[in-house]
């Protein structure tokens, strides 16, 4: 139990939001340098892994941290991940390759595991009901300041400074978070019984790392054998994980929960969404500079636009919802994505980034409507004691999606980019590389570029096609009147739709 002082508590909320700023803004800082930092590295066909490895840490290990946190308390597993994404950081800075920039973001997404779900429990202990609309808005101003932030900062540090400083700008932030928990954060910890499916943890991790080497190798010039091997393990590594979710006491995963028809057709749409939206996070700044030949800024610019109306979608949609029904909100949202991708099939050397802004901002709205609504759906198809479940489960879709897209739509960029070009030959990803790396002053012919352009469209295509079936998994979503689940009995738990969290309500 927490010390609930509210002397205490705001300095408390503070730290929390300094160990949420880290993740906010590393989510779109790393994006808008990635094309100059593969451009230094080399290794262009790992490119999506250095997303993709966040964010499978972060999704495998979200459910095992949340459990710790039960059984020995918030605070040291608080501190955990802020020192693990504070070395994770410093590391990240002095890679030397992308597959050692991989394994250092890995090691980010382990602290992001531990920080995220934590950090919002922490709140929830700390806050009473009426208390936490305010502080909602709070934890919310932190990721609409990051989304702002972290594109142009990442594009004032890699046209001034060095890249580095993309990853060691979290190292003061990390330390403050570490030294305020330290200080302020005081609990009793409650003997708790809880089961940590650690087996489940690791067969997941290793099904879906093979899944994404089987993709990334599928992409690349002799990797057919590779490929093989790699899904074969994949095979094997799900079907231990099955078999070990039948069995555990408290699974990772609970397929009881995913076979309700509502809740598996939200969670698939929400995965796809995941999908489309990570592939235009991961791509659109290679187009915006290495095709359209435009400043790290401006490519940031584009994806500010989308996750500024992401929480503007949000709030519309939370207004309009009792009026027009979930589902029609759900719909309406999912329509938005497609309709936002179809701006990026026009794109074309030497057109404006205002195209890319404007099919940005528009696939944010639809992911601000769909997000809210899906939430709101899945929480309320269960009764009230399995909510906290739900909303994990769709969290975890959308972590998914996230996570198998940027590798998937990676290989259709590999692939693209080592089939025959005009004159029969492979583009050399060299050739690509000194593109994206224009501080080396490497003078690239034309058909690199052209060469990128082509790749990056087809991937285009993939993010269009990938959205088309978004909407069509939403439209087999059940209708569900809103309040039909049963209310909590006695004020002792509630839904905390902002926080994507659900959590018994504590007096302050």
């Amino acid at each position: 139990m927490l010390d609930t002082s509210k002397v205490r508590r705001p300095l408390v909320l503070g730290t929390v939001m300094a160990s949420m700023a880290m993740i906010a803004i590393e989510a779109t800082i790393v994006s808008t340098a990635m094309p100059q930092i593969a451009g230094q590295l080399g290794d262009l066909h790992l490119y999506a892994w250095v997303f993709s490895s966040f964010l499978l840490a972060q999704t495998a290990l979200t459910v095992v941290f949340g459990k710790l946190a039960d059984l020995y308390g918030r605070k040291p597993v608080l501190i955990f991940g802020c020192a693990i994404f504070v070395i994770a950081s410093v590391l990240c800075g002095f890679a030397w390759s992308m597959p050692s920039l991989i394994v250092f973001r890995l090691l980010q997404g382990i602290g992001a595991g531990a920080i995220q779900p934590v950090g919002m429990t922490v709140v929830g202990d700390l806050y009473s009901l009426e208390e936490r609309g305010k502080i909602q808005g709070y934890l919310a101003s932190v990721w609409g300041i990051s989304s702002v932030v972290g594109p142009f900062a990442g594009g004032l540090i890699v046209q001034h400074l060095d890249w580095a400083w993309v990853f060691w700008i979290n190292v003061p932030i990390g330390i403050l978070a570490i030294v305020g928990f330290q200080l302020f954060l005081r609990e009793t910890i409650a003997p708790a019984e809880r089961s940590v499916d650690y087996g489940g943890a690791i067969l997941f991790t290793l099904a879906i790392a093979a899944l994404m080497t089987a993709l990334t190798e599928t992409g690349t010039t002799g990797g057919v054998m590779p490929a093989l091997a790699a899904a074969a393990a994949f095979l094997a590594c799900a079907g231990a994980f099955v078999f070990q979710e039948r069995r555990a006491k408290d699974p990772m995963l609970d397929f009881g929960l995913w076979s309700k028809p509502s809740i598996a057709a939200v969670n698939a749409a929400t995965l796809f969404s995941g999908m489309s939206v990570i592939g235009l996070t991961t791509f659109l700044p290679m187009y915006v500079q290495g095709v359209l030949g435009q400043s790290a800024l401006i490519a940031g610019f584009t994806l500010t636009v989308m996750v500024l109306g992401w929480p503007i979608g949000a709030t519309i949609a939370a207004r309009v919802f009792p009026r027009f029904g979930l589902r029609r909100t759900l719909l309406f949202g999912a329509a938005l994505l497609p309709f936002g991708a179809v701006p990026f099939l026009l794109l074309r050397p030497g057109m404006s980034p205002a195209i890319a802004a404007l099919g940005s901002v528009v696939m944010g709205l639809g992911m601000g409507f769909l997000s809210v609504s899906a939430l709101m759906i899945v929480q309320s198809a269960v009764e009230w004691r399995e909510r906290g479940a739900a909303t994990a489960s769709n969290i975890f879709a959308r972590n998914l999606g996230s996570t198998l897209g940027a590798a998937a739509l990676g290989a259709v960029v590999n692939f693209n980019l080592l089939r025959a070009a005009d004159g029969g030959t492979p583009i050399d990803l060299d050739r690509v590389r000194h593109l994206l790396d224009r501080a080396e002053g490497f003078a690239v012919d034309q058909a690199t570029r052209d060469a990128l352009g082509s790749s990056l469209h087809v991937t285009f295509w993939a993010i269009f096609g990938i959205a088309v079936l978004t909407l069509l998994l939403a439209v087999f979503v059940p209708a569900i009147r809103h309040g039909q689940a049963s209310a909590p009995s006695e004020g002792k738990g509630e839904t905390r739709e902002g926080m994507d969290i659900v959590a018994p309500a504590r007096e302050a």
